[in-house]
Order: structure tokens, then sequence, then C-alpha cells
């Protein structure tokens, strides 16, 4: 089936006009909407979101999160020029969660401290949503939803002479194809890449990587009942245990190095 010319360049332009090298894993990525754009939105968001839900007033908590995350924020340095690097706890026992905003906006539920029991495992979870910011995949998910509009958009097009039954099948397999075939797994593949990249900086700011296999190891525990990983937006936890394993030895080279440089050795 043939696209519409129009459609298709228009796709094409946008796609190389937005490409876009990852930090530390170099992969390519797609950037449609400009990051000042996508900041503005955030720091919104993220207000709002502080006005509507409640915060945590834990001084311990707090203290905690404003640590660690300040410490990862150091590492990362000018990866993202534009941040305004924010940690909030939010109080919600139940919600066994963190997030992350363009420009530095990083919110903790307090049923992650459920999992996250030290610092070493908290830095894996300020690391791991401190590297979705810094690999700028709230942006690459909004370009991709772009893209997927623009191609369906083609599919409708092509398919306007057709007869009903059929046009209602190609946009609905095109629908399904999308969603199974490129945005889930995307989501996975920025999960996984979050973890290795945010593995690599709780390191490098001097949080044993090790404790990465605990707390993931924990989160298998308190999240059974998760659904297929083909269904899913995130790994399963024996994959993420699995990945951590193979960049274990990188990590802890890593962190040796910090530690000799926190302690002034080297």
């Amino acid at each position: 089936m043939r696209f519409p010319i129009p459609i298709s360049f228009t796709s094409l332009l946008l796609f190389l006009a937005g490409c876009y090298t990852v930090p530390e894993t170099g992969r390519t990525a797609i950037s449609l909407i400009p990051e000042s754009q996508l900041t503005s939105m955030a720091v919104a968001s993220f207000q709002k979101l502080k006005e509507e839900e409640k915060v945590a007033r834990d001084p311990a908590l707090n203290e905690r999160v404003q640590r660690v995350g300040r410490r990862i924020a150091e590492v990362v340095g000018d990866a993202v020029p534009a941040a305004d690097w924010e940690f909030v706890v939010f109080a919600d026992d139940e919600m066994l969660n963190a997030f992350a905003m363009p420009g530095g906006k990083v919110g903790v539920y307090t049923g992650m401290f459920r999992a996250a029991r030290t610092d070493d495992e908290l830095a894996v979870v300020m690391g791991h949503e401190i590297a979705h910011v810094v690999a700028r995949h709230g942006s690459e998910r909004l370009s991709q939803g772009l893209l997927v509009e623009l191609l369906q958009a083609g599919v409708d097009k092509a398919t306007e002479g057709a007869e009903e039954d059929t046009r209602r099948a190609v946009l609905t397999a095109f629908g399904l194809g999308s969603t199974f075939g490129y945005l889930l797994p995307f989501s996975r593949l920025s999960e996984k890449e979050a973890d290795h990249i945010g593995l690599l900086y709780a390191a490098r700011s001097g949080y044993d990587p090790r404790a990465a296999l605990t707390f993931w190891n924990r989160m298998d525990e308190l999240g059974k009942g998760e659904p297929p990983v083909y269904f899913s937006t995130h790994p399963s936890h024996d994959r993420r245990i699995d990945l951590l394993h193979e960049l274990m030895p990188q990590a802890l080279d890593e962190y040796r190095q910090a530690l000799k440089r926190l302690s002034g050795k080297g």
C-alpha cells in the first residue's frame, strides 16, 4: 500500500531534522518537539501536581531524596543544559513508583521506600529517573506518537476508496501494529536504557551499583501479578536483572573510581 507522498515526505523530513544521540549509549533517537516547549509544559504540569497531590512532610525522606538526587545531578553536569533539578516526595504509601519530567522535575512516591530501603537503592531509583531526563525519553515518546499519527493519516487517506470492512481491517491492523510493534517495544527500550544510564550515574556518584540487584529483586516480590512483557510498557524484572548483571563490571569500575575521588585519593 502506498501512502500519499506529502505525508511520507513530511514524516521523513521531520525525522531527519529531529535526530540526536543519547548520552552513554550512543543510540540515535528522534525529537520533533522543541525541548524548551516540553520543559515549559513539564514545569507547569509539575507545579499543578504539587498543588493537587499531597506532598510528603517527612523530613527524613525529603532529606534523603534531596541529597541523593542532587549528588547524581552533579555527576550529570551539563548533559541537560537547561535543567532546573527539583526533587519532590509525594505522600502515597500504596504507589510503588517514581517519575521524571523534562527540565529536571523528579517525583518519588512514599510507597517506593518499601523497595528502596538504603541510600544505594534509592540512588538506583533516582539515577533511573534522572537518566530519563538526560536521554530525553519524554520528547522521544511524544515524537513517536506524532509520527504514528502522521502515518495513520496516510493509511486513512490511502484506504478512502476501499470497502468499509477492508478499510476498518487495515486501520485496525495498523493500530495494533504500531502499538505492539513500535510504541510498546520502544517504551521497554527506554526503560532498559534508563536502567543502563542510571546505574552508571549512581556508581559515578559513589553509590554501590550492586544495590540495583537487591532493589529489583525486592521490586519483583512487591510487584507480583505483572502483565506479560509483550503487553507491558516495562521489561520484566528478570530481564532487568539480567541486564544489570551484564553492566555490573563497568558500573563497579565507575564506583571504585568514584570512591577514590570522593576520598581524595584520586
